[in-house]
This record gives structure tokens, sequence and C-alpha cells, in this order.
């Protein structure tokens, strides 16, 4: 049915063009379009235009990229400002995914942001909740744009290289994002193993020294 509603897209030209992928993506995390539709689906569908010569691929490029870090930006604002009062209304009340989010913000602070630039749900909240959760906006800006930049860019070029066959980006899309989170999850996993060593193997080297110690001080 997305694809349906989206299809016409197709016989767009010019600056029409820029402006409706452009609108949806930066209405993504700005007013929380994600729920409705992704981000890539519009981004994809600018590179799909482009591979058309419906527009340029380079000047869709600057718009999705520029949309998107806009988007976020307006996004982290709302959040800051209006966070509990969205918190309490629809479409974030009772949604356990929110929770997720902002576990996910708490933990791993900037690199959520980047990471959350590429799953479909954290692209419309994170930058909110990293807003309302009092991330500091200069970590927020450099994670935010380097999730933009290599996020637009790909999507784009994904849609410009596969032309109308774009669905099978979506779908491959979708695949990525798990395999990202996995990924993600799998480095965060080891790096809380390998402190837990590095903490438990000073201590035992600490117990060690002043029992040491406290043999030599021992008449």
């Amino acid at each position: 049915m997305l694809n349906t509603l989206l299809h016409p897209l197709l016989s767009l030209h010019g600056w029409e063009a820029y402006t409706i992928v452009a609108a949806l993506c930066f209405g993504e995390a700005a007013f929380l379009l994600g729920f409705v539709l992704p981000g890539e689906t519009a981004v994809v569908l600018g590179g799909v235009l482009a591979s058309e010569h419906h527009v340029s691929i380079q000047v869709m490029v600057i718009v999705v990229v520029v949309a998107a870090i806009l988007g976020d930006t307006v996004g982290y604002f709302v959040g800051k400002e209006f966070g509990p009062f969205l918190l309490s209304h629809r479409p974030l009340r009772d949604r356990p995914g929110v929770d997720k989010a902002r576990a996910f913000v708490a933990r791993r602070g900037s690199a959520a942001v980047f990471i959350g630039r590429f799953t479909a749900f954290f692209r419309a909240v994170v930058p909110g909740v990293a807003g309302m959760s009092g991330l500091a906006y200069r970590k927020f800006v450099v994670a935010n744009a380097a999730g933009g930049l290599i996020w637009g860019t790909a999507f784009t070029l994904a849609g410009y290289a596969v032309g109308k066959s774009y669905q099978r980006v979506l779908k491959d899309a979708s695949t990525a994002s798990y395999v990202i989170i996995g990924v993600a999850a799998a480095l965060l996993v080891s790096r809380i193993v390998w402190r837990r060593v590095k903490e438990h193997r000073e201590l035992v080297e600490y117990r060690a020294a002043h029992e040491h110690e406290d043999v030599e001080s021992r008449p």
C-alpha cells in the first residue's frame, strides 16, 4: 500500500521533486512522520527520480542530507522543550519502543544518535529523546551530521543505482537495519565484558600487591 501511495512521486520533476523528498525526509523526525512513512522510502525514490533524469543526483544528495540533518535538529529541540507533553500523547504514549530508545540514548549518548539514524523507528524518535534526555547539543550535532551524511548519501545513491527496482533496496534496508543493530549490540556487549575483565584483573592485582605489603610489614 505504501508503494502505491508513493508511486505518483515518480512523475515529479525539478523543484517539485526536491521539495517533496526534502519535506518527507525532514518531517520524519521533526514531526514524527516516520511513524507513517520511513524516510528511507522518500530518499530512495529521490535517487530513482535522478536515475530517470527528472532531477540532478548531486543536488538530490545535498537536499536529502541537509533535510535529514535539519529534521533531526528540529526533533532534538522539540524533545528538549516539549518532551513530557509528547510522552503523554500519541503517537509516543505507551509505546515500549520509546522506553527502549530512552534507555539506548542514556547508555550510548551521541553514539545512539548515529546508530539510530539507520533504523526506521529510532530514526523518528531518537532525536527527540536525545533532547528530552539532556544530551548536550554539541555531542548531538556531530553524530547527527555524520549519520545524516552517510545515510542520506547511501540511500539516495542506492535508489539511483537500481532505478525502478527500488522495492528491493527498501527490503534490503530493513534487513540491514537489523544487522546494524546486531553489530552495535555485539560491540557494546564486548566492550562491557572487556571492561569487567579489566576491572577484575586490576582488583586481583591490587589485592595481591596489598597482601604482599602486609606480609613484608609483619615482624
